[in-house]
């Protein structure tokens, strides 16, 4: 299982690449693989402002659909349009082409409370 060692993770499965004062965020290569096919990624928070632990948006599988939780809070600045006609891409490539959105975060001392690559490790083992 791919857990990259420079991204931090939350117990929800996303995960979290600090740039500046943004914020990429996608689901777990783990998440991905229980999920399983993975057939439609819908965020409509485009522009909104959300707490920590807020839900962005959803993931739907062809067996069950699974909510999306803010890991930092923040606003959403940017959402990747490809997954509209590609969501199988968050399962090829769920830390490269299959991230989902962008945030602005309004607390970037949030991210320090995620877990590193090795407590997610234990967190799903």
């Amino acid at each position: 299982m791919n857990i990259p060692a420079d991204l931090k993770y939350t117990k929800d499965h996303e995960w979290i690449k600090i740039d500046g004062d943004t914020a990429i965020i996608g689901i777990t290569d783990y998440a991905q693989g229980e999920l399983g096919d993975i057939v439609f990624v819908d965020v409509d928070t485009e522009g909104e402002e959300l707490d920590k632990e807020e839900v962005f948006g959803s993931i739907e599988a062809v067996k069950t659909v699974s909510d999306l939780f803010m890991p930092v809070g923040g606003e959403v600045v940017e959402v990747n349009e490809a997954l509209a006609d590609a969501p199988e891409t968050v399962n090829k490539d769920p830390y490269g082409e299959g991230w989902i959105i962008k945030v602005k975060m309004s607390d970037a001392g949030e991210a320090d409370e995620l877990l590193d690559a090795s407590a997610y490790e234990a967190e799903i083992a």
